[in-house]
């Protein structure tokens, strides 16, 4: 059985890459992720229609031109090439600028 650490490592994306929902078409960068599935079976039951996996990475997202954030199972999401900034008044918490398509945070800056 792998260990969290390991099943984060083995991610596809990580922290500060801009992504793309494959299902619902927005962008979005990640600020957080999950090794696997962690929040309520009804939570699940209710938002996750497509029923995706929840023994795979899943990542919090803030989603571009939006207020909310996102929480996405590994399978819905795809790079997004555009390198394009991310519009949500939450970016600025979690990083500290864009760099070359991808968004660096404040520990990784320094």
């Amino acid at each position: 059985m792998k260990t969290a650490i390991s099943r984060v490592s083995s991610a596809k994306y990580s922290i500060g890459e801009l992504v793309h929902h494959r299902l619902f078409d927005y962008r979005g960068v990640i600020f957080d992720i999950d090794p696997c599935f962690q929040l309520t079976d009804e939570w699940y039951e209710t938002v996750a229609r497509s029923r995706p996996p929840k023994d795979e990475p899943w990542y919090h997202v803030l989603v571009h031109q939006a207020t909310h954030t996102t929480y996405v199972a590994e399978q819905n999401l795809e790079a997004d090439p555009s390198g394009g900034r991310i519009n949500h008044p939450m970016t600025n918490d979690f990083f500290t600028h864009l760099k070359n398509g991808r968004y660096l945070n404040a520990r990784k800056a320094n």
